[in-house]
């Protein structure tokens, strides 16, 4: 099935890639195609080394001519994610993927391809194993671990590394060069409250907030979407003042990475304030829906009645818990002043609990500077403080700065004019990628990012651009070819 793949140009890098697919490589999994980049380095006689994460270096010597050029790290990482449709039959703890070529398109069949990031992988291995390209001296870094936790980025020592240049190959837009992305903190704030039996003359409510459209809370955060768990917070600001609303549970939102869809809350409302607590849920809703008519179309608020909950959150927790949700900051916090159009700094207010008398609010603060993404857990920790929880942050990892003028960006700006005729999109990104957490130990190193068009990454949906590669490859070899010298 996957011939047709092997039949493709450029024909080195096509069955590079089909040789990568043919081991099964998912995330923590990744023994086998450790094992696979390793020997392929030693099979050319080139130095090779696996650290102590799982990381593949191999080191290749320039091409005659160009060994007065700077050294270039080329960067990949060995993983992919397994996903399938529900109806396929596939073990991809011991199958190979299985590829089809549609006109201009490679997918697989019914699972995810891996082109994300094989291509990029395959790529880097062409060039090493090529004889006839000129390049300067290479440093081809495949990482391990990428799409669960960048733990082989992470582990990465210094010292392992002399390139002061990095091409990163795991961009999705072939006419994009990233230079530049957010680093991420997650901030938790927990704890408990007392229970108190629910008092009598109340009913018992369910209001939901649905249809929202949702979306990744970093690369759609500019967007304008709706947070089900902020409308949620708004529709309940001074509900106990105005109304004597006791709130009994609450389970907003599900990842920290993505923007709150739903929202459902179980209230206790006194008997002589339904009416008032209804009408007031309306009219808000209405501004509500207006203020999100573009981007959520679909929104919906409902209140429904239900059984009576036994018990509700002590008195004077419901005022607390929403007053510090109303003040923690969601959503862009702060544009960058460097990059035109570039979110800077940001937060989702993913989760919220409350179950059982104890609570978790779990949020995601984003940014591409160091100080920012500080002051943002800083400010996310002092509101929940304030209502009594206890507070941590786990999970940091660090954001690439951009450097627009670095000198590789302008290299490559220029190359993409002369071969293309046109300007390439010079981007950077409010997301989390590898040049972050690798720019830590090598703080000199000048990065950018590019690749082929790819399409549904992560899904069984996933295809990569036949013809894209081939204007991938062209650029790349091209760019190698130019790398000034020393």
């Amino acid at each position: 099935m996957s011939q047709a793949v092997r039949q493709l140009e450029p024909s080195s890098l096509w069955n590079h890639f089909a040789d990568l697919n043919a081991v099964p490589r998912p995330s923590k999994k990744e023994e086998r195609v450790i094992a696979f980049a390793k020997n392929f380095g030693e099979s050319l006689g080139f130095k090779t080394i696996v650290d102590e994460v799982g990381n593949v270096i191999i080191y290749k010597p320039a091409t005659p001519g160009m060994e007065d050029r700077q050294t270039v790290v080329l960067q990949s990482h060995l993983d992919m994610v397994h996903q399938k449709n529900n109806d396929t039959q596939f073990d991809f703890d011991t199958q190979g993927i299985e590829m089809l070529v549609e006109n201009d398109w490679v997918r697989a069949n019914g699972t995810t391809l891996g082109a994300d990031n094989g291509i990029g992988v395959a790529a880097i291995m062409a060039l090493l194993s090529s004889t006839d390209i000129p390049h300067p001296r290479l440093e081809a870094l495949f990482t391990i671990d990428e799409e669960t936790g960048m733990t082989g980025a992470m582990g990465l020592k210094g010292g392992l590394l002399e390139a002061k240049i990095m091409l990163n190959l795991d961009t999705e837009d072939d006419d994009e060069l990233t230079i530049g992305c957010a680093g991420g903190v997650d901030v938790t704030a927990e704890g408990n409250c007392a229970l108190e039996d629910t008092p009598s003359g109340m009913t018992g409510y369910r209001l939901t907030v649905r249809g929202l459209n949702g979306g990744h809370s970093g690369m759609d955060i500019h967007k304008g979407l709706g947070n089900a768990n902020k409308i949620m917070n708004r529709l309940l600001y001074k509900s106990y003042e105005n109304y004597g609303v006791r709130l009994a549970r609450i389970e907003g939102g599900s990842l920290r990475n993505a923007i709150p869809r739903e929202s459902v809350a179980h209230l206790a409302v006194p008997a002589n304030q339904d009416g008032p607590f209804a009408e007031h849920i309306q009219a808000l809703t209405r501004d509500i829906r207006f203020e999100h008519r573009t981007v959520d179309p679909d929104l919906e608020v409902v209140l429904e009645a239900v059984d009576t909950p036994a018990q509700v959150a002590e008195e004077g927790f419901t005022d607390r818990l929403i007053g510090a949700i109303y003040a923690a900051p969601n959503g862009i916090f702060r544009m960058s002043p460097e990059v035109e159009g570039l979110v800077q700094t940001s937060n989702n207010v993913a989760r919220i609990e409350l179950i059982e008398g104890t609570y978790r609010v779990l949020c995601l603060a984003r940014s591409s500077s160091e100080t920012e993404k500080a002051d943002i857990a800083n400010a996310l920790t002092a509101t929940f403080e304030a209502m009594g929880a206890n507070v941590s942050l786990s999970g940091n990892y660090p954001g690439w700065e951009p450097k627009p003028d670095a000198p590789i960006n302008q290299l490559m700006v220029n190359i993409y004019k002369d071969m293309f005729q046109e300007d390439p999109h010079v981007y950077a990104c409010h997301a989390g990628l590898e040049c972050g957490i690798l720019g830590t130990n090598y703080p000199g190193m000048d990065m950018i990012s590019f690749g082929p068009n790819i399409r549904g990454a992560h899904s069984p949906d996933e295809k990569v651009q036949v013809s894209s590669v081939q204007k991938f490859w062209k650029y790349l070899l091209q760019t190698l070819e130019r790398i000034p010298m020393n």
